[in-house]
């Protein structure tokens, strides 16, 4: 009799750790681990470790929720895009923190004296066109072709200057990596010709709140008409 139970006690325990092991797995299989600073972007890790490329602890994210972020995006928005930027304030930003807004975004460089200052004047055109109104749903960009000279305090000083300082004006520096596969995006063309001079398209492209392209304004002083109807019926929408 002594043996028959403590037979049963074995088995019961043994059918107990299995049922726990069964449910720790469970309940591990719905967990992924990503890394803090998103390094590697959208990419997700089944197991504890650290990111390859910062070595920081991976974070656990319900998976779930992992896969719902990393495919709510589509193939064709900007927010694919992975790199780091820095703001006229110094902040440092992903496009995807730029998400929710409908986008006008240039590219420009602050000592340009040809171009850029009439792109300059070209935005502020197409802002004074749109109702206030919608200022809070929308983002004006402005992104730097020289990194190396462009620092966040220029950037700061070329804003205030330009009356491009409320809060739905912003300006980023990027490495030169970044803003040449960003540049690649926008079909924006540009080449360092001196130290402090490049030549480069001049292009104004809205980008709706989840950074699809939707429309693309080429050339210097044009009409904008269409920009600002495609900005207004982005905003709406």
């Amino acid at each position: 009799m002594k043996i028959t139970k403590y037979i049963l006690v074995i088995l019961f325990s043994i059918t107990l750790f299995s049922s726990c092991k069964k449910e720790k797995s469970k309940t591990n299989s719905n967990i992924a681990y990503e890394c803090p600073m998103l390094c590697e972007g959208d990419k997700f890790y089944n197991e504890e470790g650290s990111c390859p490329v910062c070595k920081m602890d991976l974070t656990q994210k319900n998976q779930k929720e992992a896969k719902e972020l990393a495919t709510d995006i589509s193939e064709s928005s900007i927010f694919n895009l992975t790199s780091e930027w820095k703001t006229e304030e110094n902040k440092s930003i992903h496009l995807e923190d730029l998400r929710g807004k409908t986008l006008v975004m240039v590219m420009i460089y602050t000592t340009c004296k040809a171009a850029c200052p009439r792109l300059v004047a070209d935005m502020r055109n197409i802002e004074a066109k749109i109702p206030k109104e919608y200022n809070d749903d929308l983002l004006y960009v402005l992104i730097s072709i020289d990194p190396k000279n462009d620092t966040p305090e220029k950037l700061k000083v070329f804003a205030k200057e330009n009356y491009m300082d409320d809060e739905h004006w912003t300006f980023l520096q990027g490495t030169e990596e970044s803003v040449r596969e960003f540049a690649n995006v926008l079909a924006v063309k540009y080449k360092q010709i001196s130290p402090l001079d490049f030549s480069h398209s001049n292009i104004i492209s809205v980008f709706n709140p989840e950074g699809e392209l939707v429309h693309q304004q080429e050339g210097l002083g044009v009409d904008n008409k269409e920009t600002v109807v495609s900005i207004l019926e982005t905003v709406k929408n």
